[in-house]
């Protein structure tokens, strides 16, 4: 049996100041302060929908806007998922998902390659507008990907509402993470790489 897979980082800059702590293996509970409502409940869809216990506490500068915020909480969650997967000896290594949240449709395919590389298309919509952008929730990714050392394939495939977009891109990406986390009985002491590394 394979232990839990944890890990707690803690990253103060003179933007932010952010401790995320996660369990892989958990159940889904989530603890999670931001001064942005949406942030907290998109990462409480990666608890939810991933199975991943979630303890956050995110404070920041909101003068300039969220994108501070949201980047580095991007940043510290990517290098705990780094973390908490290890030598990445035993997982399925790739996921793919399709979720929707009424008209919003996403696709996602994830690969715990060991390399951050990220193809994020939202769909037509690119606005800048409000607490938590489409354009931020792209960079949120892109940054996600690079600290957590995975690559991801989004596509936005249908969507009109802002809020819907967003959250069908966590249930997505969370599914997706979950399958590609998961650990294959039939390798449980071996890396899923030709390199013998990831």
């Amino acid at each position: 049996m394979k232990q839990q897979r944890l890990s707690k980082k803690i990253r103060s800059t003179g933007e932010t100041e952010i401790s995320i702590e996660i369990n892989l293996d958990g159940k889904g509970s989530s603890k999670i302060n931001s001064p942005i409502g949406m942030l907290n409940h998109m990462l409480d869809q990666i608890a939810r929908h991933g199975l991943v216990d979630i303890k956050a506490d995110i404070k920041g500068d909101l003068e300039t806007g969220t994108h501070h915020i949201i980047e580095d909480t991007a940043i510290v969650l990517g290098m705990c998922i780094d973390e908490a997967l290890g030598d990445r000896s035993g997982i399925t290594r790739m996921g793919d998902k399709t979720c929707m949240l009424d008209e919003a449709l996403c696709h996602i395919a994830i690969d715990l390659s060991g390399r951050g590389y990220s193809v994020i298309d939202m769909g037509e919509e690119s606005s800048n507008e409000g607490e938590f952008s489409i354009d931020m929730c792209r960079h949120f990714y892109e940054s996600l990907s690079s600290n957590g050392r995975f690559g991801i394939h989004l596509k936005m495939l249908s969507g009109t509402n802002h809020h819907h977009i967003l959250e069908s891109s966590f249930k997505t990406f969370s599914r997706a993470l979950k399958e590609a986390a998961s650990y294959d009985p039939r390798r449980l002491d071996s890396i899923p790489s030709t390199k013998g590394s990831l």
